[in-house]
């Protein structure tokens, strides 16, 4: 009988809120976010990488005069060498030249004196355009630099490998995956955000919007057990929740499809086994959220106010997010106990294509699983009091 009650009152719980297109809408459109974010954050980097190895250097040279060997030499490996303008600081700042190279005047004296010869590369490193002409213009440098060396070393009857006593051989073990890892940062944090947005609406709806339509009070009057009342409007905002989470996911999913990231050095694979993963370490958070919100609503006394609570209680748990994105932490065992913080660690391992420990994993999901059981029956103790109404 009690099963019964509950696929009723589920059934209702969804019913009304299908009928409810604000609800729908932030269910359908807002996991669309992050995946957007994603798409145009790789379609720019790929932009600007092709524009950076498609474009030849145009290097604004101050005191050419002093260093026609080096100006060749730059000619020679492909930069367009052009004279600078009067104040290289403020044609910089500005943005009308992204690096301008300054050759000092005892530029010559000491390079015949085999002393080093100071050069002054001018960029603006706040200015995400000047990152690839200063470092291609700083590899010519260094490239000349060499050159100079070699030559001095040989003309002293010095072999130039006397000069290198450690020979550093640079051994790169990360993986496809791991780069691409570094893009995908924001996906535990856009996971989180859609179990919190995705049933927010319906969370507050059934509650504090019943009870403002009048609509809750007769609700508690039919003979069915306060609890299976609670428990159907966890579950339809854990269902709308879910759907969200796995719009989400299918979104980051098909991002590779579009803009694979290879280009800019970042290609993005994400198999469907990984996405798969990610859905099942979600799974006892979104219990714990969809339960934590209808208790937060079913407290507030207006629509409004539950709406303006909810939005807050979204802010605490996406913080540790927002950090991971930036700073990503090792994991320590107490992390395992705070929930969205576990879940997120777990997912930046997953998609680093790294399985986190089995005993943090099994302790993240025991732990977020405890605290869903008791969100759970602080809401249903809450439909049991008459408060509820008034």
């Amino acid at each position: 009988m009690s099963l019964r009650l509950l696929r009723v009152a589920l059934g209702k719980e969804l019913l009304d809120a299908l009928r409810d297109r604000r609800a729908v809408l932030m269910a359908v459109l807002f996991p669309l976010l992050g995946p957007l974010a994603l798409a145009m954050t790789l379609a720019l980097l790929e932009r600007q990488v092709g524009l950076a190895d498609d474009r030849p250097l145009t290097l604004a040279v101050e005191g050419a005069e002093r260093a026609p060997r080096l100006v060749a030499f730059l000619a020679g490996a492909g930069a367009v060498v052009v004279p600078a303008p009067a104040d290289p600081v403020a044609a910089v700042r500005s943005g009308e030249r992204d690096v301008v190279l300054r050759i000092g005047p005892d530029y010559a004296e000491r390079l015949a004196a085999g002393r080093p010869a100071p050069v002054e590369l001018v960029h603006d490193a706040s200015r995400q355009a000047s990152h690839a002409p200063a470092a291609r213009a700083r590899r010519l440098l260094e490239a000349w630099g060499r050159q100079i060396g070699v030559q001095r070393l040989l003309a002293r009857g010095v072999h130039p490998s006397l000069a290198e006593a450690v020979a550093v051989l640079d051994v790169d073990v990360s993986t496809a995956q791991s780069r691409a890892a570094l893009v995908l940062g924001m996906l535990p944090y856009f996971v989180v955000l859609a179990l919190f947005v995705g049933g927010m609406s319906i969370a507050v709806d059934g509650t504090a919007g019943e009870r403002e339509r009048q609509a809750l009070e007769p609700l508690l009057v039919y003979p069915v057990p306060r609890w299976c009342l609670a428990a159907a409007k966890i579950g339809a905002t854990a269902l709308f929740a879910a759907a969200a989470l796995a719009e989400t996911l299918v979104g980051f999913g098909l991002v590779p499809l579009l803009v694979t990231g290879d280009r800019a050095g970042l290609p993005l694979r994400l198999e469907p086994g990984v996405l798969l993963a990610v859905f099942a370490t979600a799974l006892p958070l979104l219990v714990f959220v969809s339960a934590l919100q209808v208790a937060v609503a079913s407290r507030a006394r207006t629509f409004k106010a539950a709406q303006g609570a909810l939005s807050l209680l979204m802010l605490v748990p996406v913080l540790p997010g927002m950090a991971l994105s930036f700073l990503p932490l090792a994991l320590r065992p107490w992390m395992a106990v705070v929930p969205t913080l576990s879940e997120q660690l777990v997912i930046a391992r997953l998609l680093r294509g790294e399985a986190a420990p089995a005993a943090f994993a099994a302790g993240a999901a025991a732990a977020t699983g405890a605290w869903a059981a008791a969100a759970v029956a602080v809401t249903f103790r809450l439909f049991r009091s008459e408060r509820l109404v008034f």
